[in-house]
């Protein structure tokens, strides 16, 4: 067993996070909880008009998440390990990169609240990649509501999350840089992976196999 009872898996779209939580929930036995992406009824609109639909998109997004961060207060849940593909927090990064400022404020007004209300990980796992090869494992995935996201979105959202995880100390934090690193096809990655994950630290530790 890890040192860490709610590990969270973040990274921008590409990077490879619900593959991670899921590999994680199968080697440790441990609940999953996922975010639900396509059941967002405005997310092939915004990525076809941005500026139409960030609003809705956004509101979405911020309720479905909550009502799902409620779950894991649920006693049977947290009798074990859980990972989730998706930290609540960084539903803000979107929310900077898409709103418009009168709209940014009715978010954080709402946002505010809700945060005050949902657990904190014990350990955040941070995935990184460039822009290409983001945009590479997006296309090889080929999901339909995906096929209209351009690179400079990426780019922007991409910046973004550095930036975020920059200066995230909210729990401990492993950055690990997933280039060159197939922790999904090659067994071996995955296991240099996991032994990141079996000593606890606090603060940011940083993970770039070669």
């Amino acid at each position: 067993m890890l040192p860490w009872r709610y590990i969270v898996v973040e990274g921008v779209i590409g990077a490879g996070k619900t593959s991670l939580t899921k590999l994680l929930a199968g080697r440790l036995g441990a609940a999953v909880n996922l975010e639900v992406v396509e059941e967002n009824p405005f997310l092939a609109k915004f990525y076809k008009d941005r500026a139409a639909y960030a609003f809705q998109t956004q509101i979405f997004f911020l309720l479905s998440r909550y009502r799902q961060q409620q779950n894991l207060h649920q006693p049977d849940l947290f009798a074990g390990t859980v990972v989730s593909d998706y930290l609540f927090a960084k539903d803000r990064i979107f929310a900077n990169l898409n709103l418009e400022d009168d709209e940014l404020v009715l978010y954080d007004q709402l946002a505010s609240i809700l945060e005050q209300r949902v657990l904190q990980p014990d350990l955040v796992i941070f995935l990184q990649a460039s822009t290409d090869v983001l945009m590479e494992r997006i296309a090889v995935r080929g999901r339909s509501f995906e096929r209209d996201m351009n690179r400079d979105y990426i780019d922007a959202l991409n910046s973004a999350y550095s930036y975020f995880f920059h200066h995230y100390r909210a729990a401990p934090l492993l950055v690990v840089n997933t280039n060159t690193f197939d922790f999904v096809n090659v067994p071996r990655d995955f296991d240099l992976l996991y032994e990141q994950l079996t000593d606890s630290f606090q603060g940011t530790r940083f993970f770039a196999p070669g």
